[in-house]
């Protein structure tokens, strides 16, 4: 006869861990469904309704929400306008991070002070930063256009040109986001053994072959886990565009964001629900970019 197995006697101490385990992990999991999940669901669902007249109530209209959307030129061209800005702000705010954070991994004086100085920008208040560049940008009395008249080059409209406007706006973003990225490649660096440097040193790499042989195949997983958050969070820019673009601006159009799209017809226009399915249309979209994302990095990640 086979040997019944004992089952496992649950003892007191048991209980505890279990218990302790889930009362650490449930502000968490309730901040987490209140403020997240519970959100979501209520965007689709009034992404189904429109502001009744007069701002009184909400009427179900169906799918005329998203015929609207893939109708409207403006929409598509805040994604426009979206992708254009992650895709400026995300590759240089990591590989300018990268840099930082390679060099002040190495032994130097001053090093803690470094680091602070290019973490500060993410401490500060978005509104301020925001406001802070907008006086550098100033097409008048910046102090951008100073130097550009100092050696005799023509002013720039930084902010009111639509062609540079986007670009202007997402530099604020890279300088604002560099210390934190610099941060969690810093944790990244600082797990690397440093045998393995020590072996390259004696098979006679440089400096240059250590960094792209070693170096960057070891933080990949965390520099996966900034490119996933930066994307994410690129894709919902809002507050440097509100604040550095005036509506009057003729470079808005060029500029806008879905989320600032979003703002404007929900908040401004008093028309919530289309405001809703344009957020759809945004989580759409950063769900597909972060499947694909999860799929490539099956062929550049590796975890050791």
């Amino acid at each position: 006869m086979k040997a019944k197995k004992a089952k496992k006697k649950i003892t007191g101490r048991d209980k505890a861990e279990f218990l302790w385990g889930w009362l650490f992990i449930l502000p968490t999991m309730a901040g987490l469904i209140i403020l997240n999940i519970i959100p979501i669901f209520q965007t689709i669902y009034q992404s189904f309704f429109k502001t009744g007249a007069f701002g009184r109530g909400y009427v179900f209209v169906g799918l005329d929400n998203y015929k609207r959307l893939f109708a409207d030129t403006a929409v598509w061209q805040a994604l426009l306008n979206t992708l254009k800005y992650a895709v400026i702000e995300v590759p240089f705010s990591i590989a300018i991070a990268i840099v930082l954070a390679v060099m002040l991994n190495q032994k130097m004086r001053g090093r803690s002070i470094y680091r602070m100085i290019y973490f500060m920008p993410m401490v500060c208040a978005p509104a301020a930063v925001a406001m802070v560049w907008r006086w550098l940008y100033n097409s008048e009395f910046g102090l951008l256009n100073h130097m550009l008249n100092a050696i005799g080059l023509p002013k720039v409209n930084w902010v009111s040109d639509p062609k540079i406007a986007i670009v202007s706006v997402a530099v604020v973003g890279i300088w604002s986001v560099i210390g934190y990225n610099m941060v969690l490649f810093l944790a990244g660096l600082q797990e690397i053994p440093k045998d393995y440097y020590e072996a390259a040193e004696i098979d006679g790499a440089n400096a240059v072959t250590q960094f792209f042989k070693i170096t960057l195949p070891l933080i990949s997983p965390t520099m996966f886990f900034v490119v996933i958050t930066r994307v994410i969070a690129s894709l919902q820019v809002f507050d440097s565009i509100f604040m550095m673009i005036d509506q009057s601006s003729p470079a808005l159009p060029k500029t806008q964001s879905l989320v600032y799209l979003f703002y404007r017809y929900a908040f401004v226009e008093n028309n919530k629900g289309y405001g809703s399915t344009i957020i759809v249309l945004l989580l759409a979209i950063i769900m597909i970019i972060t499947v694909f994302q999860m799929k490539a990095q099956k062929k550049w990640v590796h975890y050791n």
